[in-house]
């Protein structure tokens, strides 16, 4: 009996011990880094894990350039993590059962090109279409956002990631080298920085792709997300989600987000552009970009949430910023998927703040044009800062 009651106690205090050895390894989102250590098109994958002093952790795959987690303190403190995602890189690269652009940094050009369609230097390039006719986000699973980037980490707190893409990949002109550099600041900013340079006159418009629902909670729809957009304009949209090269006042409708408000005040309006989308998924027009120039030290969009007290602003050099209300989440077999946490999705769980060139910008010359040369160098800048109140 005696010999049994210390082997017994033994093996408790094994598995104890293996349980809080395991344990240690998570990050504080709950990841487990081993769960992203694998080998796609023959380049490693792994979870790469940014910090600070101020309890924001920011998880990052070299799959795709995505965020997976994304940690701040909520107004009681709890460390809470407030962006979509995966827990592996087996559903990130499952690009035919559970597709995703959940945090990733886009490229070449992020939102949609028209028929996969363009001419620079009169001569036409046909790209990839994957959105219907259109071309969407460099070409969906064979664009960066499925491709697997060199990743060097400088300390605790940055990540540089690096693409080369060759000429004519997915139709796009010229090779490509391009960084994306994530930045975890001392003040929980998340700055994000993208440069390329090319051998041959191309296009390129990179963004990232976080979903952000600022409560925490990823069971419920982001109804309650307090959202300001700096932007008198936006550039309303056919059917298609292609510009119809209109820029609109939001000055009257459900697309003023001037004064903040929340997002379930308006995304079931019966405005047209609100109906045809499904909510909301449309480029605005930002303030902070005048004559050519984005000032990216004032906010061009902030996001609340009264449940959490977690509050995020948004700066960039970029005219225009895509909001975007998760309206293909939770719908058809999207709602069986299970996610990061254990979590199946709702429709309009989350709030996308994507800083871009105007969607189609090669097709309307009047806009901002991506156009990048050899000899020059492509500069994009976003940040997000998180605070409570």
């Amino acid at each position: 009996m005696k010999k049994s009651f210390v082997l017994l106690t033994f093996v408790a205090a094994l598995f104890a011990a293996c349980a809080t050895k395991n344990e240690s390894k998570l990050t504080v989102s709950g990841l487990d880094p081993a769960a992203f250590d694998s080998t796609i098109n023959g380049k490693k994958t792994a979870l790469y894990v940014l910090k600070n002093d101020n309890g924001m952790e920011v998880c990052i795959t070299n799959y795709g350039g995505r965020v997976v987690s994304l940690v701040v303190p909520d107004k009681d403190g709890k460390p809470t993590d407030v962006v979509l995602g995966f827990d592996n890189i087996a559903q990130y690269a499952d690009t035919l059962n559970s597709p995703s652009d959940y945090g990733s940094s886009v490229g070449r050009y992020a939102n949609r090109i028209k028929d996969g369609r363009f001419t620079l230097n009169d001569s036409v390039y046909q790209l990839k279409q994957n959105d219907g006719t259109n071309c969407l986000h460099g070409g969906g699973t064979t664009g960066w956002m499925n491709q697997v980037y060199d990743a060097e980490q400088i300390g605790d707190s940055i990540l540089k990631l690096t693409i080369v893409a060759e000429d004519g990949e997915n139709g796009f002109p010229g090779k490509v080298t391009a960084t994306t550099t994530y930045r975890v600041m001392a003040d929980n900013t998340l700055d994000i920085t993208w440069e390329a340079t090319t051998d041959k006159e191309t296009i390129i418009n990179q963004t990232n792709h976080n979903y952000y629902n600022l409560s925490g909670d990823f069971t419920q729809a982001a109804y309650d997300q307090v959202l300001y957009v700096n932007a008198d304009n936006f550039t309303p949209s056919d059917k298609a989600y292609i510009p119809t090269g209109e820029i609109v006042s939001v000055e009257g409708t459900p697309m003023d987000f001037r004064k903040p408000h929340a997002v379930g005040d308006s995304i079931h309006s019966t405005y047209a552009q609100i109906q045809q989308a499904g909510g909301y998924d449309h480029n605005y027009c930002l303030n902070t970009f005048q004559n050519g120039k984005g000032d990216d030290t004032q906010v061009c969009a902030s996001l609340y949430s009264p449940k959490s007290g977690i509050f995020m602003e948004m700066f960039t050099n970029e005219p225009g910023v895509q909001v975007y209300s998760a309206n293909f989440q939770g719908v058809g077999k999207d709602a069986n998927i299970i996610r990061k946490h254990g979590v199946k999705y709702p429709k309009h769980v989350s709030i996308c703040l994507e800083s871009q060139k105007y969607p189609d910008s090669p097709n309307k010359k009047d806009w901002a044009q991506p156009i990048l040369k050899p000899g020059e160098k492509y500069f994009s800048h976003a940040a997000y800062k998180f605070s409570v109140k």
